[in-house]
């Protein structure tokens, strides 16, 4: 039973081994592929640096309009429970099975000049298509689900005995929510909130076909590939993967504890 156990175990740590090695190798690969020149003369880049403050921008724009939005649902599917809750919940999270640029055809239907939606937006001046609109739009879409899914865990994980002990104390449903809920669950909706910002960062396929100009990191990274090759864009593809890493690390900060008697 013992040489059963260890032969499982090591097949399991080699089995491991290569799944890590697999994702680690080819980010390694990159890091040490940039030389310090080609990195110094990257951040010297005009074009690069603007767009890369371009998807900062618009992925912080993203972030917060996926805040405004997601954290209110998110704790209407955690505290209420009402009809249909989870075909709502559902619905939200499509975007994480879409294709992305099947998703951002269909943005592109949904919000185009030659939809109602696309019309009146444009009147108004809001122009979505090939526009700081569309970028983030694109991010929005994909982003938005990993609020609400982390947000939704993290009240989950509040005692609702402790909203209603605010409420017999003579607080409103808002109040006990601003001073109880939200800081009880706020680690857990900052971690969703930087990965949904890492995510938008990232986002490539819808934003190709809402908006390929002006450029964000991700469309000037392939842009740069395709027409001078590998050694064009590695540059800035190792400037777009230590800012990934930067919010990797951020999200490990943030992520609540777990042990592995952790049965919450």
């Amino acid at each position: 039973m013992i040489e059963r156990h260890s032969r499982w175990s090591l097949v399991a740590w080699l089995l491991a081994a290569l799944l890590v090695l697999f994702v680690a190798g080819p980010l390694v690969r990159l890091l040490i592929q940039a030389s310090p020149a080609s990195l110094g003369q990257a951040f010297r880049d005009p074009e690069l640096v603007a767009s890369i403050w371009l998807t900062v921008v618009t992925a912080s724009v993203a972030t917060l309009l996926s805040l405004l939005l997601g954290v209110p649902l998110a704790y209407l599917l955690a505290r209420v429970p009402f009809p249909g809750r989870r075909i709502v919940a559902g619905i939200v999270e499509l975007p994480v099975v879409v294709p992305h640029p099947v998703a951002g055809i269909a943005l592109l239907l949904f919000l185009g000049r030659q939809s109602p939606i696309g019309r009146v937006l444009a009147d108004a001046g809001l122009e979505i298509v090939n526009s700081v609109g569309g970028i983030v739009a694109g991010m929005l879409f994909v982003s938005a689900p990993i609020v609400v899914s982390a947000s939704r865990e993290a009240f989950r994980a509040v005692d609702p005995k402790l909203e209603r002990v605010a409420r017999t104390l003579g607080d409103t449903a808002w109040g006990a929510f601003r001073r109880v809920t939200l800081p009880l669950a706020g680690r857990g909706v900052l971690a969703g909130a930087v990965l949904s910002w890492a995510r938008s960062v990232s986002e490539f396929g819808s934003i190709v076909i809402l908006t390929f100009n002006p450029k964000v990191a991700s469309i000037l990274i392939y842009d740069r590939f395709t027409l001078f090759g590998l050694p064009a864009a590695v540059p800035a593809a190792v400037v777009l993967l230590l800012m990934a890493l930067v919010v990797f690390l951020l999200v490990q900060l943030l992520a609540p504890d777990r042990t592995v008697g952790d049965r919450r």
